[in-house]
C-alpha cells in the first residue's frame, strides 16, 4: 500500500549517507513521538546546518515555530486541506506519524534541491522593515543598499551556475594557460636570440618595420575575410527570412480569399460550440472525477495499513457484488421486453456518440496543449537566439540541414565513443601487462644482484645502465648542437627579411591551425556532456516505456488468444454435423435455457390463472370451514360447562347412548 511504500522509502534513505540510522520498518514504526521529531530535526539539520541541536534542550513551542518557519521557507505544502493549519501544527507538536512521515518523505526526495534553496534563502529572503521606519533617510538608504546587494548576489549566483554548467574544466584551462606561458617564454627567448643575431645586419630596423607592417596587413586581410563571411551569412539569413515572409504572406492571402462572412460565422459557431461543451460538460466532469479521486486517495491514506485478512475480505465482497450484478443482468435478459430492447439500442447508440464526442474533445485539448507548448518553446528559443547573437531561429531547409548534420555528428560521436571504450579496455590490458612485466623485472633484478654478489662484481649492472644513460644524453646533446648549427647556418645564408617572414608565417600558421581546433574541441566537449546526459535520460525513458508496453502487450496477447480459442471452439461446435457436438455450443446452450425458461414461465402463468379463477370459491370454502370451526368450539365449551354442572350419578345422554357420570 501507499503507507508501506512511504515507510520503506524513508527507512532506505535514513540508512544511507549521511544519516546512517540503521533502521528497519518495525523499529522505525515503533519510534516514540519525541524520537520521530528528533529524526525530522536531523534531516532538517542536513539541509540547513543551523538547525543542528537536541530538541530536548529546547521548548516545544520554539521547536515547532523553528520547524514550521524552515518548512515554509522550503515551500512545503501539507497534504489535505491547506487552510487547516492548526491541525497540522498540533500533529507536529505531538509527533503524529500521519503528519511527520509525509514531511520526511518530501524532504528526503529532494535533499540537494532543498540544500540549495536553504542556502539561497539566507541571502534572498528580504527583511521586513515597517513603513514608518523607512521614513528615516539613513534607514531608507541602507535598505536600498541592502536590496542592491541582494540583486547583485542573484546575478553573481546566476553567473556561477552558468560557469558550473558550461562544461569547462578549470584543470584543463590551467593546463592550457601553463602550456601557453611556456610557449610564450620559448618565443620570447627565441626572439631575443634572433634580435642579437640581426643586430649586426644593416638596415635591420627598416626590415623589422616592414615585417611589422606586413603582419598588420595580414591581420587586416583576415579581418576582412571574416567580415565578408559574416556578411554572406547575414545575406543568406535575410534571404531565408524573405522567403518565409513571402510564404506567410501567400498563406494569409489565400486564407483571406477563402474567408467570406458565412464561413467565418460558421467557423466561429463551431468554435463556440466546442468551447461551450468543454466548459459546461467535459471540464466539470473531469474536475468532479479528480475531486472524487483525491477524496478517495485521502480516505485511503488516512486509513491504517491493511493486512492480508482485510484484503481477502474486500475480495470476497467484490465477488459477492459481481455475482449480484450478474444475477440482475440475467433477470433483465429473461424479461425480454421489446420496448426495452429498442431503448437499449438507442442507449447504446447514444453512449457511442458520447464516447466519440469525449474522445474528440480530448484529442482537441491535447492538440491545443501541444500547440501552446510548441509556441512557448519557439518563443523561448527565439528570445535566447536573439539575446545571444541577434539572429532569428533557423527554420525550413536550413533546419533540416542542421538536423542532418547533427545526426551525422551523433553517429560520429557514437563511433568515437566506442573507439574510446575499446582504447580504454586496451589501456587496461596494457597497464596490467606493464605491472606483470615490472614484477618480472624486479624479480630478475633481484636474481641479477644476487648473482653479482656471488661473483664479486656487485653494482656492475647499475654502472652499465648509468653509462648507457650518459651516452644517450650525450647523443641527444650532439643532436641539439647539430640543429643549432643548422639554424645558425640558415640564419647566415638566408636573408633577414625572409627569416622574419618565415618565422611570422610559422607562428601565424600554428596559431591559426590550433585556434579552431581548440574552439571546436571545447564546444564538442560541452556538446558531448549534453548528449551523454540526454542519452541517459532517453535511455531510461525508453527502457521504462518498453517494459510497460511489453507487459501490456503480453497481457493483451493472452486475452486475445483465449478469446480466439473460445471463438474457434464455438464455431467448430456450431458448424459440426454431430448433434452432440452442436449441443455443446454456447448458442445452443443459451437457446435451450431460454426455451426452458419460457416453458416454465408459461406453466407458471397457467397456474396463476387457475389460482385466480378458483380464488372466490376457495375463499368461500375457507370461510365455511372457519364457521364450522367456531361452531365446534362452541359445542365443546357447552359440553364442558354442562359436564361441570351435572350431579354425581346423573346419566347424560350423548350421541344416543346413556353414560353414567360419577
Amino acid at each position: 500500500s501507499k503507507m508501506s511504500e512511504q515507510l520503506k522509502f524513508i527507512v532506505e534513505q535514513l540508512n544511507r549517507e549521511p544519516f546512517k540510522k540503521n533502521f528497519n520498518l518495525i523499529t522505525f514504526d515503533s519510534l516514540e513521538p519525541m524520537q520521530l521529531l528528533q529524526i525530522l530535526n536531523d534531516v532538517l539539520a542536513e539541509i540547513d546546518p543551523k538547525q543542528t541541536l537536541d530538541i530536548r534542550e529546547e521548548m516545544p513551542e520554539q521547536t515547532i515555530k523553528r520547524m514550521c518557519g524552515l518548512l515554509g521557507m522550503l515551500k512545503y505544502k501539507p497534504p489535505g486541506n491547506p487552510s487547516d493549519v492548526s491541525t497540522f501544527r498540533q500533529g507536529l507538536v505531538s509527533g503524529s506519524k500521519p503528519v511527520v512521515h509525509p514531511i520526511l518523505q518530501w524532504l528526503l526526495q529532494r535533499v540537494p534541491e532543498l540544500k540549495k534553496r536553504a542556502y539561497l534563502a539566507r541571502f534572498l529572503v528580504k527583511l521586513e522593515v515597517p513603513a514608518e521606519f523607512l521614513q528615516d533617510d539613513i534607514i531608507n538608504d541602507t535598505y536600498h543598499q541592502y536590496e542592491e546587494l541582494v540583486e547583485g548576489f542573484k546575478n553573481y549566483h546566476k553567473e556561477c551556475e552558468q560557469l558550473r554548467t558550461s562544461g569547462f574544466s578549470t584543470a584543463e584551462i590551467r593546463k592550457d594557460i601553463g602550456a601557453m606561458e611556456d610557449e610564450k617564454d620559448q618565443l620570447i627567448k627565441r626572439v631575443e636570440r634572433l634580435k642579437k643575431r640581426v643586430e649586426s645586419v644593416s638596415n635591420h630596423q627598416r626590415m623589422l618595420e616592414q615585417a611589422r607592417q606586413l603582419r598588420v596587413e595580414k591581420e587586416r586581410e583576415e579581418a576582412l575575410i571574416h567580415q565578408k563571411q559574416e556578411q554572406r551569412n547575414q545575406l543568406f539569413q535575410a534571404e531565408q527570412r524573405l522567403q518565409r515572409l513571402q510564404q506567410q504572406l501567400k498563406d494569409l492571402r489565400q486564407a483571406a480569399a477563402d474567408a467570406n462572412p458565412e464561413s467565418l460565422m460558421k467557423r466561429l459557431e463551431e468554435e463556440i460550440k466546442i468551447n461551450s461543451y468543454m466548459v459546461s460538460e467535459k471540464l466539470p466532469k473531469e474536475l468532479e472525477s479528480m475531486r472524487r479521486t483525491v477524496q478517495y486517495l485521502q480516505k485511503t491514506a488516512s486509513e491504517p495499513a491493511m493486512g492480508q485478512a482485510d484484503i481477502q475480505e474486500l475480495e470476497d465482497k467484490i465477488k459477492e457484488v459481481d455475482s449480484q450484478i450478474n444475477q440482475l443482468i440475467e433477470k433483465r435478459m429473461m424479461r425480454n421486453d421489446p420496448m426495452d430492447d429498442k431503448l437499449t439500442l438507442y442507449r447504446q447508440q447514444a453512449s457511442i456518440i458520447i464516447r466519440r464526442k469525449e474522445s474528440k474533445a480530448e484529442e482537441l485539448q491535447e492538440a491545443r496543449e501541444e500547440l501552446a507548448a510548441a509556441e512557448r518553446e519557439l518563443r523561448q528559443r527565439t528570445n535566447r537566439a536573439q539575446a545571444s547573437g541577434g539572429e532569428e531561429v533557423v527554420r525550413g531547409d536550413e533546419l533540416k540541414r542542421l538536423v542532418a548534420k547533427l545526426r551525422s555528428k551523433g553517429t560520429v560521436y557514437k563511433k568515437k565513443r566506442q573507439e574510446m571504450a575499446e582504447l580504454k579496455a586496451e589501456y587496461g590490458v596494457l597497464q596490467r601487462t606493464e605491472e606483470i612485466l615490472k614484477e618480472r623485472h624486479d624479480t630478475v633484478q633481484q636474481k641479477l644482484q644476487s648473482v653479482e654478489a656471488e661473483k664479486g662484481i656487485s653494482g656492475y649492472s647499475n654502472t652499465q645502465e648509468e653509462l648507457e644513460r650518459v651516452s644517450a644524453i650525450k647523443s641527444e646533446l650532439d643532436e641539439k648542437k647539430g640543429r643549432t648549427l643548422d639554424d645558425m647556418s640558415e640564419m647566415v645564408t638566408v636573408p633577414m627579411g625572409h627569416r622574419v617572414k618565415k618565422l611570422n608565417s610559422m607562428i601565424v600558421e600554428k596559431k591559426s591551425s590550433l585556434a579552431p581546433v581548440i574552439k571546436e574541441l571545447r564546444s564538442l566537449r560541452q556538446r558531448c556532456q549534453e548528449l551523454s546526459q540526454e542519452y541517459e535520460e532517453k535511455k531510461a525513458q525508453y527502457e521504462s516505456c518498453t517494459a510497460g508496453l511489453e507487459s501490456n502487450r503480453s497481457k493483451l496477447e493472452q486475452i486475445i488468444e483465449m478469446q480466439i480459442q473460445r471463438a474457434a471452439e464455438e464455431m467448430k461446435a456450431y458448424v459440426s454435423s454431430d448433434p452432440q457436438e452442436r449441443k455443446k455450443a454456447i448458442r445452443e446452450v443459451y437457446m435451450k435455457n431460454i426455451s426452458e425458461q419460457e416453458l416454465l414461465g408459461k406453466k407458471l402463468r397457467e397456474k396463476q390463472k387457475m389460482v385466480r379463477e378458483s380464488h372466490g370459491a376457495n375463499m368461500e370454502q375457507m370461510k365455511m370451514w372457519s364457521d364450522l370451526e367456531q361452531l365446534m368450539e362452541c359445542k365443546k365449551q357447552c359440553f364442558i360447562r354442562a359436564q361441570s354442572q351435572a350431579p354425581i350419578g346423573q346419566v347424560i345422554q350423548e350421541g344416543g347412548e346413556d353414560r353414567l357420570v360419577l
